[in-house]
């Protein structure tokens, strides 16, 4: 199936100030989440949908596509919308958060790949184990739960699901207990462009968590499992150990 990745790009960021633009690493941060999105091998392109002329002349200055959208858009997923309505020749299009720099084209590949194989899916999503109590407790950590068939039941900042009684060996159970939501998404076209004219979900609002919308719609977000940790830039200490990463040796 064709598929697009589209990667939203807002310029100013609460935790860490225009963090896209930030180039300690030699490149800025944007670009890198470019290039490693580059490495999947499903899509037919890729390209970043903007909010500020500054944004689009880095991606200009790397190579890059680049689309402007409107800069009231009340949110990343109402830019991928914004070009994902002009690309009608895609069926599915990859929403990849321009703060990951790490992604993994096999992650991009996995959830295209979930849509590919369940026709009757609109939507869907990775999340990746959880082995320490700290991330597991952190409202930062946005964790998810899944039936038998892996499909979210719930997405939330608190503990899900919450054991009665406590055990360090929950934390290492094989398959996991506990899931951390991986903010990459895949949509089926037609899908995205319905779900940004839904209304807000009271969980939502209450969470924070745009994909709650979906599931109180009634409609199902397929998870798949990776491996891959989280490994989104949202401060300055996500950034600093990101430039050591890359610079040491």
């Amino acid at each position: 199936m064709k598929s697009q990745i589209i990667i939203p790009a807002r310029l100013h960021s609460t935790r860490l100030p225009e963090k896209l633009l930030l180039a300690e690493t030699g490149k800025p941060l944007l670009q890198h989440t470019y290039e490693s999105a580059q490495r999947a091998r499903r899509p037919a392109g890729i390209c970043v949908a903007a909010d500020d002329e500054r944004i689009a002349e880095v991606v200009r200055a790397f190579g890059g596509q680049v689309v402007m959208t409107d800069p009231q858009a009340a949110s990343g997923t109402d830019r991928v919308a914004e070009v994902a309505s002009q690309l009608e020749d895609m069926e599915i299009i990859v929403n990849v958060q321009g703060d990951e720099p790490e992604v993994s084209g096999e992650s991009i590949d996995q959830v295209i790949q979930l849509l590919e194989e369940n026709p009757h899916e609109v939507m869907a999503t990775l999340a990746t184990p959880i082995r320490t109590r700290s991330l597991l407790e952190d409202p930062a950590c946005v964790k998810v739960v899944m039936d038998d068939g892996g499909r979210a039941l719930y997405f939330s900042r608190s503990v899900i699901p919450h054991p009665r009684q406590w055990d360090e060996a929950l934390l290492h159970a094989e398959p996991a207990h506990f899931y951390q939501h991986l903010g990459i998404y895949a949509y089926r076209r037609p899908f995205l462009l319905e779900l940004t004219t839904l209304a807000r979900s009271v969980p939502e609002e209450l969470e924070s968590l745009e994909q709650l919308r979906v599931l109180a719609q009634g409609r199902s977000i397929l998870v798949g499992v990776t491996s891959e940790p989280s490994i989104g830039i949202d401060t300055p200490e996500d950034y600093r150990a990101f430039v050591r990463k890359m610079t040491s040796g």
